[in-house]
């Protein structure tokens, strides 16, 4: 259930749409089967009152083999508009090659992935609104990409500048221009450099030219291509800039041993013989922008590995008028593109971590469908229950929204009423034996032509009459229970993040904003600041008062 939706009332039913990752050909899965995996390509569900979750969303980067994303996105919302939903929610938390794609396409494109759907933000995490968000997004693409703290991004923007010739002035252009250059293709053949023939011979010879790197060194993805082995080049590839990444974290140029890379990979390599091969594998060779040395120590002879930034070799022409040339920059390559990504993000959430976060919090997105613009001589109606004063005193949340109901033109109040009775009882538990007496909000008799009661398609009519199960535990989505939130980042509703309640007054707050980390477990004693701060007030006047005299 998204937040912000648990005071719906509880449907009778609700739908399941699957594309399992894998098809057994021979046999059904069985839905106990299916309900329990989360490897899906695709899980959609949507209750009987037309609202629906996005649940699992995969594509090629989630194993499937024929079907992107995007192929699969657009089945799915083909499938909400021919099924009439009236809202979709989904918690964005896609990520790409470690990337967080709501952060990088929020700032490069001022929109999420989710957004080309209609998908618009709903509500922001702790208490993060929506004209934050935006502040937030702009603040991010309006970084000049010079104020970024980090020389491999300097060097990068260098390199763009030269080869797109734009000036790439803000993070928002740079990104845009990285995510441009991942569908580019390098020219077959780079124009031949003019020299000068005048000065030919104060040019130093090929011979002399000679590397100053320690060893020679070649690129990893000419490596695999000669490694005889059972995983694919992609696979090796991925691993292989895991690895680098784990060493940036350690520190450019630091050293780690053998084992260490080894541990500090483990988490984000699962198999452990992939990641063996490509450490050994890895001496001496370049990956993105980084060559990987592998060295003896002098002293204990113990294998260190260690960074060591990439330069490409520049080549200097002389033109026929003697003027220098800007050198020769190398076309970079996919992998190359996905790394500097990486890196101008990484620096970019430095620079504005503030900004960075407000748009992380952001996740929950919706899109709506509404009533739409039908064209089939039918009115629509939005049926609300008006429950009686008795019933009234049970509730504790505020009224979902409306039930919608379907008429011909020429229906009667009667006709209306009895299927504003069936909309309620057929889809919320609710009303399992409601049984309707009255519309509010249209004027006439039961025998009058709705269309003669003053209410246009598309109104909300209020429904009165009995039967409603107020004992029943399946009446809200969120459950009976009443969570009362009082955060100190002033959220005062569930927004679905993790939550600890104070053990003396009962009132919830996000584990985060009180100094709890997700990977610790919840103290089995919390007092929140204001409880914790009254009982520490009260702490002498408790001792002073539990203290016994001591008799003379």
């Amino acid at each position: 259930m998204m937040s912000g939706w648990s005071h719906h009332w509880v449907s009778k039913w609700k739908y399941h749409f699957i594309i399992p990752a894998t098809a057994d050909g021979d046999g059904q899965l069985g839905a106990d089967v299916l309900l329990g995996r989360n490897d899906h390509l695709l899980h959609g569900l949507i209750h009987s009152n037309g609202f629906g979750h996005l649940v699992v969303l995969r594509g090629r980067d989630g194993c499937s083999t024929s079907l992107s994303g995007c192929d699969i996105m657009d089945i799915w919302d083909r499938l909400c508009y021919a099924l009439r939903a009236r809202a979709v929610s989904v918690v964005d938390v896609s990520q790409k090659r470690s990337l967080d794609l709501r952060l990088l396409l929020g700032v490069a494109h001022g929109e999420t992935w989710f957004t080309r759907w209609g998908y618009r933000l709903a509500r922001g995490c702790f208490s993060v609104s929506t004209s934050d968000y935006a502040a937030a997004i702009e603040a991010l693409a309006a970084l000049p990409v010079d104020y970024l703290r980090s020389r491999h991004v300097r060097r990068v923007v260098t390199v763009y500048r030269r080869l797109s010739n734009k000036p790439l002035v803000t993070v928002r252009e740079f990104l845009c221009c990285l995510l441009d250059w991942k569908h580019r293709e390098p020219p077959l053949s780079s124009p031949p450099a003019n020299t000068c023939t005048r000065l030919q011979f104060m040019l130093p010879k090929p011979s002399v030219m000679k590397s100053v790197r320690q060893r020679p060194c070649r690129h990893f993805e000419d490596v695999v291509d000669l490694l005889k082995c059972r995983w694919s080049k992609k696979r090796l590839i991925n691993a292989a800039e895991v690895v680098v990444d784990r060493l940036l974290e350690h520190g450019n140029g630091a050293e780690m041993t053998r084992q260490a890379v080894r541990d500090a990979a483990r988490g984000a390599i699962g198999d452990t013989g992939l990641l063996d091969f490509v450490i050994k594998s890895l001496g001496d060779t370049i990956v993105g922008n980084y060559i990987v040395r592998r060295l003896p120590d002098a002293e204990t002879r113990v294998l260190q590995f260690s960074l060591e930034e990439y330069e490409e070799p520049t080549l200097v022409d002389v033109e026929e008028e003697c003027t220098p040339s800007p050198p020769v920059v190398r076309w970079p390559s996919r992998v190359d593109v996905e790394r500097d990504l990486r890196a101008v993000c990484r620096a970019m959430v430095e620079a504005r971590t503030e900004a960075a976060q407000a748009v992380l919090d952001c996740k929950h997105w919706v899109k709506w469908w509404g009533l739409g613009d039908e064209s089939d001589d039918q009115l629509r109606f939005f049926i609300e229950w008006r429950p009686q004063s008795w019933e009234a005193a049970e509730l504790t949340r505020p009224m979902p929204p409306g039930e919608i109901v379907v008429v011909p033109l020429h229906a009667s109040m009667g006709e209306l009423l009895v299927e504003a009775e069936h909309a309620l009882r057929d889809t919320y538990c609710l009303f399992g034996g409601f049984q309707a007496e009255a519309l509010d909000g249209i004027a006439g008799e039961k025998w009058d032509p709705v269309m003669l009661g003053g209410a246009e398609s598309g109104d909300t009519i209020g429904v009165y009459g009995h039967g409603a199960d107020m004992e029943t535990e399946l009446r809200w989505q969120g459950g009976l229970d009443i969570w009362e939130v009082r955060c100190v980042c002033g959220a005062q509703d569930d927004d679905g993040e993790r939550m600890v309640s104070c053990d003396a007054c009962d009132v919830w707050h996000h584990t985060r904003c009180v100094g709890i980390a997700d990977s610790e477990p919840v103290p089995p004693l919390f007092l929140c600041v204001l409880c914790g701060g009254a009982l520490m007030a009260a702490g002498p006047i408790l001792e002073e008062a539990l203290t016994v005299p001591i008799a003379k």
